[in-house]
């Protein structure tokens, strides 16, 4: 059975920078494409950022592009989201997803429903 965690969330001011960590078990990690989710209360959960298991390519969405960094440990079954110039706007609950699909979700268009297992949840308060 695959199990994801995340961890690495916290409060933090506005420009601040954090690391999150999301751990795979149970399974081959390298079969894996990888995304970042989040959801603030009272919106839909969303994707932020993504990597794919062949060429490592990557993902982000519009908000995170430039301050956000996804990437991958295939060695310790890890996928890492490194946050930069936090800002109150990105505070929200980080989900960590798999999917293991023949095919890149996002280059799908595909959102939450592309993918197949998720983690718990790491939250994260960006305050002023």
């Amino acid at each position: 059975q695959v199990q994801i965690q995340e961890s690495g969330g916290g409060l933090v001011q506005a420009g601040d920078s954090l690391r999150l960590s999301c751990g795979a078990s149970g399974t081959t990690f390298g079969d894996y494409d990888m995304g970042w989710f989040r959801q603030a209360p009272g919106k839909e959960r969303e994707l932020i950022a993504a990597i794919s298991k062949t060429d490592g390519s990557t993902y982000y969405q519009d908000s995170v592009k430039g301050r956000f960094t996804i990437s991958r440990d295939n060695a310790q079954d890890t996928v890492y989201l490194q946050m930069n110039s936090l800002k109150p706007e990105d505070t929200a609950v980080y989900f960590c997803a798999a999917a293991r699909t023949d095919f890149v979700p996002w280059r799908a268009g595909l959102g939450t429903e592309g993918y197949d297992y998720w983690g718990q949840g790491t939250q994260v308060t960006v305050a002023q």
